[in-house]
């Protein structure tokens, strides 16, 4: 009996052995041909993104990890006159995020290295790329099914070349970082902006720095967000061309920095713009070559202006421009922005850095101050209305009395 059941127990063990080896080898074959097919199935999906074409080189599986790598993904304008693709990414890494599985919740992070975007904003169709007509979350879902929850850019490069304006007035972002994080608000459920956004790169065209960090809702159809953003050091010589085309004068030396805080909710914003020059210098009395007379002139006003302008202590012109309004309509105060020059110039100078003193609040309190304002409207027509309706009756009571008196 014993013996009997050695030689059942040995051939169940055969068995396994003959089934696990299968699945291995199953494993083994589907490793080897799966990239094969979801590389068809992610050029067949970027093929026809209605004015835009994608295509993939290659793509690696790895299981373990639960994630794939794409291979130089470029994706660019049909019928377009720019050479450059609008989106080149050598490496794009798609994986299950491990964190948020442990919470409960199946979500995917995305990280793109080395990416290239290349922007072109141009009245002629042709001409334009910017994919704003290209739904991208569409096709990023097809790609990676799980929701994402984590957007990362590493060592990446954003081109803006702006076609309309004569002298172009391109903009390059170089060694661009940017992460957003919490996207699908796995964490942090009860705060209104709960996915914090960092970003930052070189402005080497004009020889400065960006750095911008920011909280967001990115689940509206149209995000609330609270953000600062800093332009460092940008050379004032490097937009000579502009300011020669539009002001007929150029900077001899001088840098600027922009600060800017902006909260949005609902569509409503409020923030500001301060604009930061240092050892900024116009007039140079020696330029002879290519200065003509109006320039010379020009050049000397506007020296003097800064001179008078200017916080002497400091070296700087500054101002701080509130901004308000909605996203299709952002609206400038100019005595605020005047008196802004004037307070640090003669009161106090600014400091290069940021106010902190624009919150989710304030784009809640520019509601307030839109509802008041468009409730005294109601209130004047109502009273306008009123007096008419008045006046009309003094009329017919006015032509009845005539009446009778006739």
């Amino acid at each position: 009996m014993f013996i009997k059941t050695l030689h059942q127990l040995r051939n169940v063990l055969k068995r396994t052995t003959k089934i696990l080896l299968a699945l291995v080898v199953l494993l083994i074959i589907a490793r080897l041909l799966l990239p094969y097919f979801v590389l068809r199935y992610v050029n067949k999906t970027l093929a026809d993104m209605g004015g835009y074409t994608g295509h993939v080189e290659d793509i690696d599986i790895q299981l373990i990890r639960g994630a794939y790598q794409i291979d130089d993904l470029r994706v660019r304008k049909i019928n377009g006159n720019i050479k450059e693709p609008f989106i080149f990414i050598p490496k794009t890494d798609l994986s299950v995020e491990w964190k948020s599985l442990f919470r409960g919740r199946l979500v995917s992070e995305v990280e793109c290295y080395n990416p290239e975007l290349n922007f072109a904003f141009s009245d002629n169709e042709a001409s334009n790329q910017t994919g704003a007509e290209v739904d991208w979350t569409a096709f990023l879902k097809k790609l990676l099914p799980i929701s994402i929850n984590r957007f990362a850019i590493i060592d990446g490069t954003i081109n803006l070349a702006s076609l309309i304006t004569q002298p172009r007035a391109d903009l390059s972002l170089k060694k661009f970082q940017g992460e957003i994080r919490n996207i699908r608000n796995v964490e942090d459920k009860d705060k209104k902006l709960p996915s914090p956004v960092v970003a930052s790169g070189d402005v080497p065209g004009y020889g400065g720095s960006m750095a911008f960090s920011a909280n967001m809702n990115l689940l509206k159809v149209v995000p609330d967000f609270d953000y600062n953003l800093r332009f460092s050091d940008l050379q004032l010589v490097k937009i000579n061309p502009l300011a020669r085309e539009y002001a007929n004068l150029d900077f001899e030396q001088g840098t600027m920095s922009v600060y800017s805080e902006m909260a949005m909710l609902d569509s409503k914003l409020n923030g500001y713009l301060k604009p930061l020059t240092k050892g900024m210098k116009i007039f140079k009395l020696n330029e002879h070559e290519g200065r003509s007379a109006g320039k010379f002139f020009t050049e000397l006003v506007a020296q003097a202006g800064i001179a008078v302008l200017k916080n002497q202590k400091h070296d700087q012109v500054a101002t701080r421009i509130p901004l308000n309004g909605t996203i299709e309509e952002i609206k400038t105060a100019i005595w605020p922005t005047i008196f802004g020059v004037l307070r640090n110039a003669y009161i106090e100078a600014f400091k290069g850095e940021f106010d902190n003193n624009i919150t989710l609040q304030d784009a809640v309190k520019s509601f307030k101050d839109d509802y008041k304002a468009k409730r005294t409207e109601r209130k004047a027509e109502k009273k306008e209305k009123r007096e008419e309706r008045k006046a009309e009756r003094r009329k017919k009571r006015e032509a009845r009395k005539r009446e009778k008196a006739n």
